[in-house]
């Protein structure tokens, strides 16, 4: 399998929720006799290990989500932790008149600050932050909601966006191991109201597909989780980062659909979508939803040897090729290694088939 050295950090966020949200609570010990903590919000952003009552049970978040309501069902994203009592009410809702400033990236925000953020909806910082992006750093930012102009309710993630059936999905991958399931990626999405929902229909259809070929090549068609060759995994571990390597030497080999790699890597993916995985990098292995959140954090965040971020390069026409050099083009662009390089066209012109679009031009690099 190709190896991943992805070469943008993002910057790193503290785990600490301090000041989190009334609709949002730390976990704690559970009991039988354990009181209801605070009411389930559906507009509310849970990640791993925060809590919510519903229906007369305590609930644990076991990753990101956002507008599923706690179940024993669905994408498997909660946990049950048995019946409560003494009852919580739900929260107040958090209200107002929208007339607050657009966010800007890398401007400091108080805690309490709200803004507007570039889909049009309202966040309200729940931590004091250098102007971390509210969608993706969930740990800082909460929905607001407000009235008097603005979205007064945000929605539930952009699930029902994706333009890629279940189907077609199944079409693609035809020989995918269960846990690359299709909930999974819907579950992931969610947290990047961006991907394949800019442009036309035929970008983000694209888009989608240029993804989906990608990841089908470093996955071996959404086959393996873990990079093949076991030689490698030590090579993985930069003993010059300040943090090292918790996990262990071997700990930071290729996991997922884009076979994320590197100590500094599950570091920055991880303080990205709040989840540790500089300390717990087998989550990406161990969870569906993860393991496609590290892939689309890449996808939308990162240049890696490339000039632009993949998602860049699809809503800007800069075609296939510019998403093979961001993801790998050290190894295999400017005919470093044209098999693989066709390998991902040939995935690519496959799935734009599938979904009904023309690829584009510039599908090599």
């Amino acid at each position: 399998m190709p190896r991943r050295r992805l070469l943008s950090i993002v910057a790193a966020v503290s785990v600490a929720l301090a000041g989190a949200a009334a609709a949002i609570l730390p976990m704690t010990a559970s009991s039988a006799a354990e009181a209801c903590v605070a009411a389930y919000n559906s507009s509310a952003v849970y990640t791993g290990n925060m809590r919510a009552s519903y229906n007369g049970r305590n609930w644990t978040a076991k990753w990101w989500t956002q507008g599923e309501a706690p179940s024993t069902g669905g994408s498997g994203v909660w946990a049950d932790n048995g019946a409560c009592g003494g009852g919580t009410t739900n929260p107040p809702p958090n209200t107002g008149t929208c007339n607050h400033p657009n966010w800007v990236a890398g401007q400091y925000y108080a805690a309490g600050s709200i803004v507007r953020y570039t889909n049009g909806l309202y966040y309200v910082a729940t931590n004091a932050n250098p102007g971390y992006d509210p969608v993706i750093s969930t740990w800082y930012w909460s929905p607001y909601t407000c009235t008097g102009g603005g979205t007064t309710t945000p929605p539930p993630g952009n699930s029902g966006g994706f333009p890629v059936s279940e189907a077609q999905f199944n079409q693609m991958f035809p020989s995918r191991i269960a846990f690359y399931s299709y909930s999974g990626l819907i579950d992931a999405i969610k947290k990047f109201p961006s991907f394949t929902t800019t442009g036309s229909d035929t970008v983000k259809k694209q888009e989608a597909a240029a993804f989906l070929a990608n990841i089908n090549h470093e996955s071996g068609g959404l086959v393996y989780v873990e990079e093949i060759n076991q030689a490698n995994w030590p090579l993985y571990c930069d003993r010059n980062q300040p943090y090292g390597c918790p996990a262990g030497q071997s700990a930071y080999h290729g996991r997922g659909p884009i076979q994320l790699s590197w100590n500094f890597n599950y570091k920055a993916a991880g303080d990205a979508l709040g989840i540790d995985l500089l300390n717990n990098p087998d989550r990406v292995k161990n969870e569906s939803s993860v393991a496609y959140q590290t892939a689309v954090w890449y996808w939308m965040t990162q240049r890696g040897p490339g000039t632009m971020t993949p998602h860049d390069a699809m809503v800007n026409s800069r075609g296939f090729g510019e998403t093979i050099r961001s993801i790998n083009g050290s190894l295999e662009c400017n005919g470093g290694n044209p098999a693989q390089v066709q390998s991902r066209i040939n995935a690519y012109n496959r799935f734009t088939a599938i979904l009904g679009v023309t690829p584009g031009s510039n599908l090599s690099c």
